[in-house]
Formats: structure tokens, sequence, C-alpha cells
């Protein structure tokens, strides 16, 4: 969605729209799919930039860490940023952010802002790092590959690593005597 600042100087821009958003768009082999994300706010001239207050909420389907398994996860987020035109980025490139500057988007000056960019940036904000179906997932085996969730799998539960086997018998050598 395209929004043209000088016109918003005058009276506040308000939205209520539904957006497709495919899962490749988010960069993250973790997310399998994304529901349309409603998304409503307004944009309002608050000198010297403007004000973005925003709702958004969509499901996405993400990927289980442990079993793989995929779960689903609801999201409704409030959104607020101050969009500055014609703000100058340093001359370095990256930087460190301070804290002032967190809800601060660089737009430029007097121009169109596609506010698709900023909705994307907010959904990979809330992918989380390690997507779990639940708190206690027992994950696959690694010897099988079976879903540990479904039960057992019936492979030895304990093996000794190889290195250990001069170790083992040792230890049978000394129980012996």
């Amino acid at each position: 969605m395209q929004v043209r600042l000088e016109q918003v100087r005058d009276r506040p821009f308000h939205w209520d729209e539904t957006e497709t958003v495919d899962a490749k768009e988010i960069g993250n082999p973790d997310v399998l799919a994304l529901s349309p994300v409603r998304w409503r706010g307004e944009i309002r001239f608050a000198d010297p930039g403007y004000l973005l207050t925003a709702t958004y909420g969509y499901q996405q389907t993400l990927s289980c860490q442990r079993c793989l398994e995929p779960l689903v996860e609801t999201v409704e987020q409030p959104l607020q940023l101050l969009l500055l035109p014609g703000a100058q980025s340093p001359a370095s490139g990256e930087h460190a952010l301070a804290e002032e500057e967190l809800g601060v988007v660089e737009v430029p000056e007097d121009d169109e802002v596609d506010l698709r960019p900023l909705l994307i940036e907010q959904i990979q904000l809330n992918v989380p790092m390690k997507p779990l179906c639940r708190d206690d997932c027992a994950g696959l085996c690694p010897t099988c590959g079976a879903n540990r969730n479904a039960g057992p799998c019936g492979c030895e539960k304990e093996t000794i690593d190889p290195r250990w086997k001069a170790l083992e018998a040792f230890k049978e050598r000394k129980e012996g005597h």
C-alpha cells in the first residue's frame, strides 16, 4: 500500500486492509505458511515526522524445531512507528541502534511511502527463534527418525559411544576381580 505523505499533512490517512504475504517473503525456513494479514491503522502528521499507529493480525504455520511437525500460532500485535522524512543515515552504514531510534523509520522526503515492507518486517520479528509445538516436545529419534511424541520407537535407548568402549572393557575387568 502506497501512502503520499504530503496528503497526510492536512488530514490523517486511515486504512483497513487485508494483505497477502507469501511465506517465502519472510525469508525464514521455519515459516511454512501465512494466512492473509489483516491490518488497520492511521498515519497522522506529528512534526517533524508522521506517526503510524496500527494493529495487525494473522496466523502463521511454523515447523517445530524438535519434531518438525507444523504448528499454528495466532498473532495479534499493535504497531507504532515514527516515520521521519529526509533523515540521513550515518555514512558508516551499519551501526548500533540507540534506544530512541528503535521506533523510527526513515522515509524519502515528501514522497510516497510503501507500507508493505514495514508489515513484512513486523511479521519477521514475530517468528520465534526456536518454534516448538509444545514445551515438552520429545523431538525425533536420532537413530530411526521417529517422532518421539507419538510414543517410543523401539530403538536401543542407550548406545555407547565407540570412543568409550575401551573404558567399558576396563570397568568389566576391574569388577571381575
